[in-house]
């Protein structure tokens, strides 16, 4: 099961959280768009399923399974914004018009890509109130997060499934190279994840968003305008 919000009238665009996050982090955001919107809860997040196996593909694969037919724009953060890109390929039967991923990491170390699997082993830590567990949930997605936990028999625990941390690092520069649609990455001036050199680096026609950090969605909603406009210019 994949859970999804929906509101607005028009032109559909789809939204993809980050790592740790639920569909709820795009509501400042959601407002902006001047058409229909849909917001998507990842596997392994907020109130959607688990996957047993956790791949760029895999996520691409259960948001295609939520998208109605008919043309979408595909705005992603971080992980979501690999997703995006994903769907872009058109492997996966959403007609995709334009696409736009934000605060997407380029760059990974042997030793990032060390702890995240070390991360994706562990078992989900537990917790004896919702609001210990909701403060960890914040903390693994950077963000307050709304929907983040779950209570279990042992205890209460982050909705992220742990072991979505090991989908690896992505292949950006060949996600670009075969998106069918106009692709954009953009980032924060303050992102230290996604930094804006690498970023630009990847896309030298990049957007870095001048006064903002890793997610700008939540900080400040309206530094998202320009690149929704981009993707309305792009359909």
């Amino acid at each position: 099961m994949v859970h999804v919000e929906r509101g607005g009238d028009g032109p559909l665009l789809v939204l993809l959280h980050g790592l740790g996050g639920t569909g709820e982090v795009w509501r400042g955001v959601a407002d902006l768009w001047p058409g229909s919107w849909l917001a998507v809860d990842l596997p392994g997040h907020g109130r959607s399923a688990a996957l047993d196996r956790y791949s760029f593909g895999a996520f691409a694969t259960a948001v295609a399974n939520v998208v109605p037919p008919g043309p979408v724009a595909v705005l992603g953060h971080s992980l979501g914004g690999v997703v995006a890109l994903t769907l872009a390929s058109g492997w996966f039967g959403v007609d995709v018009r334009s696409v736009a991923g934000v605060g997407v990491k380029v760059r990974w170390s042997e030793e990032e890509l060390a702890r995240a699997a070390a991360l994706a082993a562990k078992p989900a830590r537990l917790y004896p109130t919702s609001g210990e567990a909701a403060e960890w949930a914040a903390r693994l997605a950077g963000v307050p997060v709304a929907h983040g936990v779950i209570r279990t028999p042992a205890g209460w625990r982050a909705a992220l499934d742990p072991a979505a941390f090991g989908v690896g690092a992505p292949d950006v520069a060949g996600l670009l190279s075969v998106a069918k649609v106009p692709a954009l990455l953009a980032t924060g001036g303050d992102d230290p994840l996604a930094r804006p050199e690498d970023l630009l680096a990847a896309q030298p026609g990049g957007m870095v968003l001048a006064g903002v950090g890793h997610n700008p969605h939540v900080e400040q909603p309206e530094s998202i305008k320009p690149v929704l406009e981009r993707l309305i210019s792009d359909w």
